[in-house]
């Protein structure tokens, strides 16, 4: 493992997508650069994947399939998976990246008001995907958590 890389051990990533082909090609991506990679493909599973520990970050997709849901009813929408993990205390401070083929135009304000810190529209740009991941998690010495003002579209 190269020393970039080793600046992700430790790190937690959960990948939310109700699509098997997301995940695994996610889960690999950020595997071999260090990160571990806890997987969910709705809102049930994504609290019972964490094992009682935060992740460090999380992607979430924006749209569930009904099936890949339900938290006291279909939970369909990413917005509402992620209120209900704040809500929860699982992703207090969580920085959060959406990864979605909904058109980014049609939730911007919403993921402003949210905090979230990037949109990633599928398909995704994997090595820039990375280089967020990074900087939101990593960073430069002296930088400043990301936040809703950086929030930019991929």
């Amino acid at each position: 493992m190269d020393a970039k890389n080793a600046t992700h051990q430790g790190k937690r990533i959960m990948v939310v997508d109700d699509s098997q082909v997301i995940l695994r090609t996610l889960s690999f991506v950020l595997k071999a650069r260090g990160y571990e990679v806890i997987t969910a493909t709705g809102g049930p599973e994504t609290l019972s994947n964490l094992n009682g520990e935060p992740p460090d970050l999380i992607l979430l997709d924006l749209a569930f399939a009904p099936d890949a849901a339900s938290v006291g009813g279909p939970l369909r929408d990413g917005f509402l998976l992620l209120q209900w993990l704040r809500r929860t205390g699982w992703a207090v401070g969580v920085p959060i990246i959406i990864i979605s083929a909904t058109d980014p135009e049609t939730y911007k304000e919403r993921a402003q008001a949210e905090g979230i810190v990037a949109c990633f529209h599928k398909p995704i740009n994997r090595d820039k995907l990375l280089d967020v991941i990074h900087a939101t998690l990593v960073g430069k010495p002296g930088d400043e958590p990301s936040d809703a003002a950086d929030y930019q579209v991929y």
